[in-house]
């Protein structure tokens, strides 16, 4: 999956521009309940202005609160001026680097785009994993070898499986695969679990939810 398929458009997105005071991107956060705005002059992307970097920078002013937020600039505050995506950057970037961030900006040839949110990330992980389906969750691991997902297939194939999910994780140093498999309620599970270890697939868990 690409980052413009989880984007939010710009035409949707609430923005302020570098010569703001920091009072308007409080006010605006404030007034929509977000943490982070993207930072935009005319068409070109200049950075992410959150709550956080705002208060750090007031720590930091010795001034009072009054004077600060009326007279400092968004762009003396505006941070993550050289971290955006993509379009056509894929969704694993964007959790990693929104792993501590809440929002992230999509830019093209230095246009702003839109953004990406970790709300929206969560979501997408939340579809991908079948979260919101109910369904039996089978974890099991397999060597990695030739044709393992291939057998896999056949198997769901056999048993006329309904696939909500389908996950696999890399088991670092070790020559296995871990593989979350989460399929729609049936009374022939257990069936299909024996099936397979048979086929040399090691059950660890299953689950139902």
């Amino acid at each position: 999956m690409f980052v413009k398929s989880a984007m939010i458009k710009k035409e949707k997105c609430y923005t302020v521009k570098p010569g703001d005071s920091v009072q308007v991107g409080l006010d605006l956060l404030e007034k929509h309940s977000v943490d982070a705005l993207p930072v935009v002059e005319g068409t070109a992307f200049k950075g992410i202005f959150t709550w956080y970097h705002a208060y750090k920078a007031f720590f930091n002013a010795g001034q009072s609160k009054e004077e600060y937020i009326s007279s400092t600039k968004i762009k003396d505050v505006l941070v993550n001026e050289d971290v955006f995506l993509s379009l056509d950057d894929v969704y694993e970037k964007a959790l990693v680097e929104l792993s501590d961030f809440p929002i992230i900006a999509v830019v093209e040839d230095g246009e702003f785009l839109g953004i990406v949110t970790r709300f929206d990330l969560v979501n997408q992980l939340q579809s991908a994993f079948g979260m919101k389906k109910s369904g039996y969750r089978i974890t099991f691991t397999s060597v990695e070898s030739e044709g393992r997902i291939g057998r896999l297939g056949e198997l769901i194939e056999k048993y006329k499986e309904s696939v909500i999910s389908l996950v696999t994780f890399d088991e670092t140093d070790k020559v296995v695969r871990r593989i979350v498999l989460k399929i729609r309620k049936k009374d022939n599970v257990n069936k299909f679990v024996k099936e397979l270890e048979k086929s040399g697939f090691r059950v660890l868990d299953i689950s139902e939810d």
